[in-house]
């Protein structure tokens, strides 16, 4: 098996993930996403959404795509923050959420793959 399906998957839930962190940021005044009043309620539920509209658009691996857009986050607060001493932190705040993100995508892969009877990847 080719490894470009995958590469290009994780560049387009990369870029989509920084996509989605920078206009949320900027629809919040330009702070930190994870700051946001929203975030439980609006935001991470819709990098939920994300993550399972790119696992049933690319069933191949399609649990890696929520943890890579989960983890998008990283770059688009130091792009508004700086890479300030909390950094470590925010990073251990997206590993965590990256797991529900890795469940949901993969789920949605699975489901393609099932629609279609495409053998498991």
């Amino acid at each position: 098996m080719t490894k470009r399906p995958v590469l290009v998957g994780a560049c387009i839930a990369a870029i989509t993930g920084i996509a989605y962190w920078a206009v949320v940021s900027g629809m919040t005044g330009g702070g930190e996403p994870w700051d946001a009043a929203a975030y439980w309620t609006l935001v991470y539920p819709g990098a939920l959404l994300l993550s399972a509209i790119l696992g049933f658009a690319m069933p191949v691996r399609a649990w890696l795509w929520g943890p890579i857009v989960v983890f998008a986050q990283v770059p688009v607060v130091i792009a508004v923050a700086g890479a300030g001493p909390l950094l470590l932190a925010g990073v251990l705040y997206a590993a965590v959420l990256s797991i529900p993100a890795a469940v949901i995508s993969g789920v949605a892969g699975w489901i393609r793959r099932r629609m279609r009877g495409v053998a498991p990847h």
